[in-house]
C-alpha cells in the first residue's frame, strides 16, 4: 500500500544521494509502523519505505488470529484499532495507523519539535494492491526498497 502526505507536502525528510534521510517526523511515522503488529497481533509487516511526502509497506494480514487491536471500538468507524474478535482490514489497520501517527505529530507540534500542518497530515484515502503471488511479492517489494534511488523520476516527486 502507499499512502501519501495531504498536497504532497514534505513531511518526513529528503533524499540525500539516492537514500532517505528521515526528520523528526519521519522516525516518529517509522516508529509508530513498527509498532502495529502490536496494535494488531494478526498482522505482518514486510518491506516498508519513508519517502518525503509518502510512505509504501506491504502489510500481510493473517486471518487465523482475531486480536484485539489498539483499542476496542464501539460503532464508531473513526476511532484506531478492530472491533474484538473480527480480523481488520486493511483500511482498519491504515486508519489506526493515520490516527496514531497524526495524534503524535499533533503532541510534538504542540511541544514545538514537529511544524504546524494544514488541516491534515495524510490524504484522505490509500493505494493498494493484492499481493496474489511471489513473483508479484519480488516485484514490488523490489520497489519499494528501490524507491529512494529512483526518486528523481518519481511521479509523487512534485519537485521533478
Amino acid at each position: 500500500m502507499t499512502i501519501c502526505t495531504q498536497n504532497k507536502l514534505y513531511l518526513f525528510g529528503e533524499i540525500i544521494n539516492d537514500e532517505m534521510v528521515l526528520n523528526d517526523a519521519g522516525m516518529l511515522v517509522d516508529r509508530i509502523w513498527h509498532k502495529m503488529p502490536g496494535c494488531f497481533s494478526n498482522i505482518k509487516l514486510h518491506e516498508f519505505t519513508i519517502m518525503p511526502n509518502h510512505i509504501h509497506g506491504i502489510i500481510e494480514i493473517i486471518r487465523e488470529d482475531t486480536g484485539m487491536g489498539c483499542r476496542k471500538r464501539s460503532n464508531n468507524p473513526s476511532q484506531a484499532g478492530q472491533p474484538q474478535g473480527i480480523a481488520p482490514t486493511l483500511g482498519d489497520v491504515v486508519g489506526a495507523f493515520k490516527s496514531l501517527t497524526t495524534n503524535e505529530y499533533i503532541k510534538k507540534v504542540k511541544q514545538n519539535i514537529l511544524p504546524v500542518f494544514d488541516k491534515r497530515i495524510w490524504q484522505r484515502n490509500y493505494w493498494e494492491h493484492v499481493i496474489r503471488n511471489e513473483n508479484d511479492y519480488q516485484k514490488i517489494a523490489q520497489y519499494i526498497m528501490d524507491n529512494p534511488r529512483h526518486w528523481a523520476l518519481d511521479k509523487l516527486n512534485t519537485e521533478s
